[in-house]
This record gives C-alpha cells, sequence and structure tokens, in this order.
C-alpha cells in the first residue's frame, strides 16, 4: 500500500508525470506556485514514485477546495484515492477549514459520496 505524504512539495518532473498518466493529457503548468498557497496537499508514494496527488486550495479563511485528484492508472482500484480524499478531509479539519467543496464529473458521484461529500447547489461561469 503507498505511503501518503502531506505537503510533499513533489517535483514539476513528478507531478508532471503522474498527471500525463492519470489524466491522459499534459500537465497543464508547473505546480510549484500554486503549491506554495494551498492549505496543504496529499501525495501517494510507492517506494519513491509519486502514484497519487490531491491539493487542497483554501480561500484564506474557512473553505477549502479539493482540486487534480490523481492516481496512476497501474494503481488504481486500491482505494489509494479514498485514502488521498479522506487524508485531506482530516488535515483539512485540522488546519482550521470548516467546509471542504469539491466539483466532479458525475460519473464520480458514487466515489465522492462514498467520500463523505453530500450534493448541493452551486453555480458556474465558464470564463474561457
Amino acid at each position: 500500500m503507498p505511503e501518503l505524504r502531506i505537503d510533499p512539495f513533489p517535483s514539476a518532473a513528478e507531478l508532471s508525470t503522474l498527471w500525463s498518466a492519470a489524466w491522459d493529457a499534459p500537465a497543464p503548468r508547473d505546480f510549484t506556485p500554486i503549491l506554495s498557497r494551498s492549505l496543504a496537499h496529499i501525495g501517494a508514494y510507492h517506494g519513491d514514485r509519486l502514484v497519487g496527488f490531491v491539493n487542497v486550495a483554501w480561500d484564506g479563511g474557512i473553505h477549502a477546495f479539493l482540486l487534480d485528484t490523481s492516481v496512476h492508472p497501474d494503481m488504481r482500484r486500491q482505494g489509494i484515492a479514498t485514502r488521498l480524499v479522506r487524508e485531506a478531509t482530516r488535515v483539512a479539519q485540522e488546519r482550521g477549514a470548516e467546509w471542504l467543496h469539491v466539483d466532479f464529473e458525475p460519473h464520480l458521484t458514487g466515489f465522492y459520496r462514498a467520500c463523505g461529500f453530500k450534493p448541493t447547489e452551486a453555480g458556474l461561469i465558464k470564463l474561457a
């Protein structure tokens, strides 16, 4: 079972490799400046290899937001994403967040409900 690490600050190369495999697309940017402003981020490591990741962004107050939950395709269906989300939830609460938000595609509804998220109404504007 992979080891979870809190705030591991993975290299741009590590995140790019995971992102490309998990999302079947090149990483959109260097995450280094993003992670420095995050409430937390959690990495799942199999040995020294980053195999899972989730970022917890926040508003500087009581709201935190799960972003970029990713698991390498070779490591899926082992509970890694669930462990990442639960650890991110624990750390966000420990660091003062009172609300944890997540947006997801419809096919992930069951996963996020199993992680404790409740459905809500929200609004969205596409800016680009």
